[in-house]
């Protein structure tokens, strides 16, 4: 942990930026922001990018402020104002990549690269691998077709130097504008090539398996200077506050990333899009002040979903889908299938680097190992598909033994695949690759006293580099874009940081993780929804209530017989006549979202459920789209869940909003009062029902009247309501006493006692703070409520519960049923 420079923010309030919501719209906005209670704006990306974006993340100029939104001038005045207000900026960075837009033109560095080659200045920027292949040319996979096919579509403006096809403009190389088409073509120094080569033929890191995003290289000290020179000019102008780091998995050294970032900023707060997995630690050495909270939103959902009641709806899953093992009737088997898929297919360019780069060093090795290419790329495949994080970090001493001791367990299951044992000692090579040794030496001293040559060293590095890049971009894609949409048994586990195998987590786990957090990083990021996340948190809530009543979901389903089941065409390949995963998948969504019967709710359900069917790859795919199966899918969606059939849906909608909203207002609590900085996104202080991207990154809409009628003195007439009075009151109490949540504060378990303790959650900050909470409430009511279950607050007080105004004098025993009478939730403080 690295503490920042300045004060951390108490709490940060995610805007989307695009042209629908530009710097001007966000300043609106500040004056009910302010008020809502947070310390910092957090902007998505600011930089130029590619006209039109909805997102930022596709920067094609690190030099200028996105015109698009205001530029600085409407960047600065945003700053001004916030300021004004009492607020700070925290301005998200995307440093591992760059667009590769349409026309190139728009990047100038990549724009140079194009038309000088490896000669160009700004070679360096861009992470290209000149010698794998097409005669020393960068690959471009843009064209609709085979070349041949699309020769008749190329326009030669040579008084401009320009190559143009259909929208794509690209440079000629000086020297060739008066060429033939054919050998104009091949005397460029970038191959045009039909989309479909991207796959297997790339030779430029990309950003995970999207071809339009070229890895940068920010690990030169000349490429980090001038892409980050605007930005740290703008955080010494005091108009940036804080960062958030986009993707730090795809860089080569994150640590030294963050290390020259951390000096450039002047340590300003710096948290990291770091996606940890099981019991896995962020590293000790990063200087930041932790990650966004991924980790802290799968702590929070997973009090909510019921270890028995899951366990029983995946049976009843199980007789309705019918799934093979690894086709989401086992999540393990379903992982790994997934991910032999990705790195076979999707993955193959970035293996067949790896491939080409261990085979040179294999034949130089003192004892060369003969290791035919089949067996390194079997190698490579077998070993990345048993990481069970997204990546190591072998080279980073806080986490090197670690992760040795994984790539170790990784190896070992790698040999097994191997049925002659002599070709499995390809492994060992791909396994002290990785770990940035030389081949036969586990010390890493040189190798038989040879001492390796520049080539070889920079062969080694380049391999210790692009394992653990390429072992990130297997994990995202394998897990959160296949497998989560293989095991839709509960849909509020598949999500980012989540465990679909394992959703339940109990309060001594949650405790321990809160503990561990204000110990290790006090002023980590928190988050709840993000423009990432697939379901927003609320809808994540109701959905775990399913997990408390899996036999009437059950019933819900069986009520529509074979009509709950969407039927599609018999001449989709492979799909057969029904898809009750789909199905199952669809209901939940509806359900989720609480879709209206009618065309409001399936516009959003069945883009959805569209994507999901695309991502999970069984039936139809992004790539190979089946028209008749899609169509019946949304068909499906209109006239089921979202339609007629859709009645049981909103009968058992009206019978579990009591525990909707005790799910809703208890995660909403845990995030605000827990260790870290809570991050809300935009919409989100009030009741927000989105689904995965674009649905939940419409620009955001306010309702400052509202959050006046409240302080008013009025009563919430819904959720919504409740939701956003009790956002506002942590909010403003974060605010007004940082040093009980900060850095310096303490955190310790408050235990109920009674038969119904495990429902209850509280804690106390700093001896100051009391937050209460109700888990698994369904559950609580079907064994009788909370009968003599108490709750003694901390000595001290008297406590005042914040929502109502009530007193409670210190050390005293309450019951639960008298402490939350009026709602589920209470938020106590001794002022």
């Amino acid at each position: 942990m690295t503490q920042p420079s300045s004060p951390s923010p108490t709490a940060t309030y995610r805007l989307q930026l695009q042209p629908d919501f530009p710097f001007a719209a966000a300043e609106r906005a500040v004056p009910h922001l302010a008020e809502l209670g947070v310390s910092h704006l957090h902007l998505s990306p600011v930089l130029e990018s590619v006209p039109g974006s909805t997102h930022g993340y596709d920067v094609v100029d690190h030099t200028a402020v996105r015109a698009e939104l205001g530029g600085e001038r409407g960047l600065r005045q945003l700053a001004a104002t916030a300021r004004a207000h009492g607020l700070g900026l925290v301005v998200d960075l995307v440093p591992n990549h760059m667009a590769v837009p349409q026309p190139a033109g728009l990047n100038g560095p990549l724009w140079d690269v194009l038309r000088h080659g490896p000669a160009s200045p700004y070679a360096r920027w861009f992470d290209i691998d000149w010698d794998g292949g097409h005669d020393g040319r960068l690959l471009l996979p843009v064209l609709g077709g085979p070349l041949g096919d699309e020769l008749p579509h190329f326009v030669v403006a040579a008084g401009d130097g320009v190559l143009r096809y259909h929208d794509h403009a690209f440079p000629l190389r000086p020297g060739t504008e008066e060429l033939p088409l054919p050998r104009l073509l091949a005397s460029q120094w970038y191959r045009l090539a039909w989309w479909r080569l991207a796959r297997s033929e790339l030779n430029y890191r990309r950003f995970f398996t999207i071809s339009e995003l070229i890895g940068v290289r920010v690990e030169d000290p000349e490429v980090f200077d001038a892409t980050h020179r605007t930005v740290l000019r703008l955080v010494r102008d005091g108009v940036i506050d804080g960062l958030r780091i986009d993707h730090p998995d795809g860089l080569v050294d994150p640590g030294g990333y963050l290390a020259r970032l951390h000096e450039g900023t002047g340590g300003r707060w710096t948290v990291v899009e770091k996606i940890l997995t099981g019991d896995e630690r962020l590293p000790a050495s990063w200087a930041c002040a932790g990650t966004t909270g991924y980790d802290a939103l799968r702590h929070i959902d997973g009090l909510f979903v019921c270890p028995q009641g899951s366990g029983r709806l995946f049976s009843h899953y199980r007789d309705f889908v019918t799934p093979l093992a690894d086709e989401g009737g086992d999540w393990e088997e379903t992982v790994r299938r997934a991910a032999y898929e990705v790195v076979t297919h999707d993955l193959a360019a970035e293996v067949e680097r790896l491939v080409r780069t261990a085979a040179r060093i294999s034949g130089r090795a003192p004892r060369p190992g003969d290791h035919a290419p089949w067996a390194l790329r079997q190698a490579l495949r077998e070993l990345l598909v048993r990481l069970p994080v997204y990546r190591p970090y072998a080279a980073d001493a806080t986490r090197a033994a670690t992760d040795a001791a994984m790539l170790g367990r990784a190896a070992t299951g790698a040999r097994g695949a191997f049925r002659v044992p002599e070709e499995a000692r390809a492994v060992d090579l791909i396994h002290d690759l990785a770990l940035g040794r030389c081949p036969d030496e586990p010390d890493g001293d040189g190798g038989h006293g040879d001492t390796p040559d520049a080539a070889d060293r920079a062969d080694r590095a380049d391999f210790a580099a692009r394992f653990p890049q390429t072992a990130s971009a297997l994990h995202a894609k394998s897990v959160e874009d296949t497998a989560f949409y293989r095991y839709p048994v509960l849909l509020s586990a598949c999500e980012v940081g989540g465990d679909p195998g394992e959703p339940a987590l109990g309060p001594d786990a949650f405790h321990a993780y809160c503990a561990r957090v204000q110990r290790d990083w006090p002023t980590t990021g928190t988050v709840l929804s993000t423009h990432d996340t697939k379901r927003s948190a609320d809808v994540r809530a109701r959905i775990a209530v399913l997990s408390e009543c899996p036999d009437r979901w059950r019933d819900v389903l069986g009520s529509m017989a074979e009509a709950a089941v969407c039927g599609v065409g018999s001449g989709v390949d492979g799909a057969g006549p029904a898809d009750p995963m789909v199905s199952w998948l669809a209901w939940q969504t509806a359900f989720g979202l609480g879709a209206p019967a009618g065309g409001a709710g399936a516009e959003r359900v069945a883009p959805a459920v569209l994507k999901a069917a695309r991502e999970a790859g069984l039936r139809t795919s992004w790539t190979e789209p089946r028209a008749d199966y899609e169509e019946a899918v949304t068909e499906f969606v209109h006239s089921g869940p979202c339609g007629p059939l859709g009645a049981p849906l909103a009968a058992l909608d009206a019978e579990l909003a009591p525990f909707v909203r005790a799910n809703v207002l208890g995660a909403a609590l845990l995030h605000l009062t827990m260790p870290g900085v809570p991050d809300l996104y935009q919409g989100s202080e009030r009741l927000h029902t989105a689904l995965v991207d674009p649905d939940n990154r419409a620009p955001a809409r306010f309702r400052p009247e509202l959050l006046a009628e409240l302080d008013g003195g009025a009563a919430p007439l819904d959720l919504s309501a409740e939701k956003l009075r009790l956002t506002a009151t942590a909010l403003r109490l974060r605010r007004r006493r940082p040093e009980w949540f900060g850095a310096a504060a303490s955190y310790e378990p408050v235990r109920a006692e009674g038969p119904a303790a495990d429902h209850c959650v509280a804690f106390c900050r700093s001896g100051r703070v009391v937050t209460v909470l109700t888990r698994l409430s369904l559950r609580l009511v079907e064994t009788g409520g909370w009968w003599d279950t108490g709750l003694r607050l901390p000595p001290g007080g008297p406590w005042r519960e914040l929502l109502t105004g009530r007193e409670v004098p210190g050390g005293a025993l309450v019951g639960l049923s008298e402490l939350l009478a009026d709602a589920p939730v209470a938020l106590f403080a001794a002022e």
